[in-house]
């Protein structure tokens, strides 16, 4: 990795509603990393062929499927935009973000990440 390499804008905003590409599970943007910052064991649990770059943005998630409710740690390539419109029932929602009028989430003032 080039050490005067420009770090890559994130694609997704917080509070915005994503969706995984591969596995059934959408949730809301909490924080972004600029690059890969989970530890190394995550990182190599995930099978080779599918394993992702650490040099691009990564997200935490309020995330929920059909079962559960969680936290997760999705790369951007890996992530689509979610447009159903369909309000998250994520416990912690609540606790960071508003939901507005036209169905987006904003920060809550006073939150920090």
């Amino acid at each position: 990795m080039s050490e005067n390499r420009t770090l890559r804008e994130a694609k997704f905003a917080l509070g915005q509603v994503v969706r995984h590409r591969l596995y059934p599970f959408r949730g809301v943007i909490f924080d972004v990393d600029p690059v890969f910052a989970n530890t190394e064991d995550w990182w190599l649990a995930i099978p080779a062929d599918m394993r992702p770059a650490k040099d691009q943005p990564f997200y935490h998630l309020l995330a929920e499927n059909q079962e559960s409710e969680y936290i997760a740690y999705v790369s951007e390539q890996n992530l689509l935009p979610d447009t159903t419109g369909t309000p998250l029932r994520h416990p912690q929602i609540g606790e960071i973000f508003d939901r507005s009028k036209d169905g987006s989430y904003q920060r809550r003032s006073g939150t920090s990440h």
